[in-house]
């Protein structure tokens, strides 16, 4: 058990670097790094091949491909309205993103969510867009006042809220990831041989992509909030 616990201490506090560019005496590049920047090639890939073909009279899978789009399309528009269409693109690749990294620890990969970085990046974006909407619709001003709202007591845990939302995005995220990470290497460990399978298909696919799922639907209900003008 000691073996074990040592073991999983050491995954957890190594920063593994995938390689290293050789310019300005190196520049190390992290796996989490390596692992996003194969997950977008292999998205944009995808995009390149199925997109390509698109027909007047739709196929499988065109139809299947449409099928998906329309529902985040939908289900983001039910959310923000259709003033906030305009930030569904952003969502949708995030959800992609999200559930893709979530899901590699299938292929043996160490998903990139795992890294407190990436999930602080992404939740930074997120919140930066949640703001940036605020001030699209309702101007600086508007914007400014809105934290004085109920009243004018509430401006210091208003301004907090900035800090707040995009800690609990990325805490939230990063702590469901690394603690089905750390389940699944202790079912390894201590039963290797059939029992993880089941465990897997639960932790790698149906949290991973719960944990995309919320992560978009509450910066969406943030942005839907930002954008309020009551």
């Amino acid at each position: 058990m000691k073996d074990i616990a040592a073991e999983m201490y050491a995954m957890l506090n190594e920063t593994k670097i995938a390689f290293t560019v050789p310019i300005f005496g190196g520049i190390p590049i992290p796996s989490s790094v390596a692992v996003t920047w194969g997950i977008m090639a292999v998205i944009v890939l995808f995009c390149i091949i199925f997109v390509r073909g698109f027909k007047l009279m739709p196929g499988r899978m065109q139809t299947a491909i449409e099928m998906f789009v329309g529902w985040i399309y939908d289900f983001f528009t039910g959310i923000l309205g259709e003033k906030g269409r305009k930030y569904i693109p952003y969502l949708g690749t995030v959800l992609i993103y999200i559930g893709c990294a979530n899901i590699v620890g299938l292929f043996g990969l160490i998903p990139p969510t795992k890294d407190l970085n990436v999930t602080a990046g992404l939740a930074i974006m997120s919140i930066v867009l949640v703001e940036a909407a605020g001030i699209r619709s309702k101007g600086t001003r508007g914007w400014l006042r809105s934290f004085k709202k109920p009243m004018a007591v509430m401006v210091p845990f208003n301004i907090l809220e900035i800090v707040i939302k995009p800690l609990s995005l990325c805490m939230r995220l990063f702590g469901n990831v690394l603690g089905a990470f750390v389940i699944m290497e202790l079912i390894k460990a201590v039963v290797p041989a059939i029992v993880p399978l089941p465990f897997s298909f639960y932790f790698d696919i149906f949290d991973g992509l719960l944990q995309a799922y919320v992560f978009v639907f509450l910066t969406s209900l943030y942005i839907s909030e930002a954008m309020d003008e009551d």
